[in-house]
């Protein structure tokens, strides 16, 4: 692969997520090369001149799709502007990488779906947290046996304030017409996690309560309980409204129970018998730049092997599982947080 021709990739939405872990994980792929950068903000595009030798930025989507005709795009912008983006480029002949959600609907999911489809392009979503070594080390004690069938899984995320406050990025995640709030930012991440750990098992219905601050019209804080094909439950509490910084989980099977606080990692046995299976990470931050080159290993994979590509199916499905969960919670607190059905009630996914 190392004599090939570079694919030439280019980067809609310079923010400080494209900055700082997009480019640094870009750079781990010896195969890609960003050559192009598009961005309406001068001073984002400036950052970009400085951070990236012989660089071209647009002020234009168009323009720059027009001008480069990158191999491919990767969409960075607020997520109130990921659709467009990425039909833009996906029309333009582009494979197209989305920083998470993909989609702020389940009608422009399958929009993208359909145009990635036609133009036989490679259409993905940032899944980072599957490249976070407490995680990545659980998923493999899970497939190892370990801790037989998974029965329960929780996962807190707990911030006292939404990311980039102060910033462009805590004005898009305060506006619900930009695609914020705490179940879209945070919630993604969680849900295909989840999808992910329990090896594509379904969530079939959902029940949820969302709160949001006075005065605004995103939700701050939500509690979601899932019920999952096999008969698993899973439960997560997501807030900006905590006192500390907390990333944690509980995964109860019936051999075993593995405990995540932050990047440590326990499994305690039926016995008591407990092993630490921590790996050392970069500090927590809200950009990881360190995972970031896992998915940029995944969306060259995928373009490599095309449209068939298992890796770029199985992405998909998880992105559409986060999507379907999220318009089910949603729903679920509108209506008192009663249990809504999943359309996944009678099929079941596969990872």
């Amino acid at each position: 692969m190392a004599n090939r021709t570079k694919l030439r990739g280019a980067i809609s939405g310079f923010g400080e997520v494209a900055a700082r872990a997009h480019l640094a994980g870009w750079r781990t792929r010896e195969n890609i090369a960003i050559s192009a950068i598009h961005d309406p903000v001068s001073e984002r595009r400036h950052e970009a001149i400085h951070l990236i030798k012989s660089v071209r930025v647009y002020d234009d989507l168009e323009l720059m799709l027009d001008g480069e005709a990158p191999d491919f795009v990767d969409v960075a912008s607020p997520p109130g502007l990921h659709q467009a983006a990425a039909r833009l480029a996906l029309a333009a002949g582009a494979h197209v990488l989305v920083e998470k959600p993909l989609a702020l609907s389940l009608g422009e999911f399958d929009e993208l779906a359909a145009v990635a489809a036609e133009k036989q392009r490679i259409l993905m979503c940032v899944h980072n947290w599957k490249y976070a070594p407490a995680y990545a080390a659980a998923r493999r004690a899970i497939e190892a046996g370990r801790l037989g069938a998974i029965r329960f899984i929780s996962v807190d995320r707990l911030r006292t304030e939404p990311a980039g406050t102060g910033g462009s990025g805590g004005k898009w995640r305060a506006s619900a017409a930009s695609g914020g709030g705490i179940l879209i930012d945070h919630g993604w991440h969680v849900f295909y996690l989840m999808n992910w750990l329990l090896g594509g098992e379904a969530p079939t219905s959902v029940s949820a309560r969302l709160e949001s601050p006075a005065g605004m019209d995103v939700d701050d804080v939500a509690d979601v309980r899932i019920r999952f094909g096999d008969g698993a439950i899973g439960r997560a509490h997501l807030s900006w409204r905590a006192p500390v910084r907390r990333t944690s989980a509980l995964i109860n099977g019936e051999r075993a129970s593995l405990e995540i606080e932050g990047d440590r990692v326990f499994l305690t046995e039926r016995s008591g018998k407990t092993e630490d299976l921590s790996i050392p990470d970069m500090a927590d931050d809200s950009y990881h730049a360190a995972w970031f080159g896992g998915v940029a290993e995944e969306f060259e994979r995928a373009v490599t092997e095309g449209t068939d590509s298992p890796v770029a199916s199985l992405n998909l499905a998880q992105a559409r599982v986060a999507l379907v969960l999220i318009e089910a919670a949603r729903k679920s607190s509108i209506n008192n947080g009663i249990e809504i059905v999943t359309p996944f009630s009678t099929v079941k996914s596969h990872s």
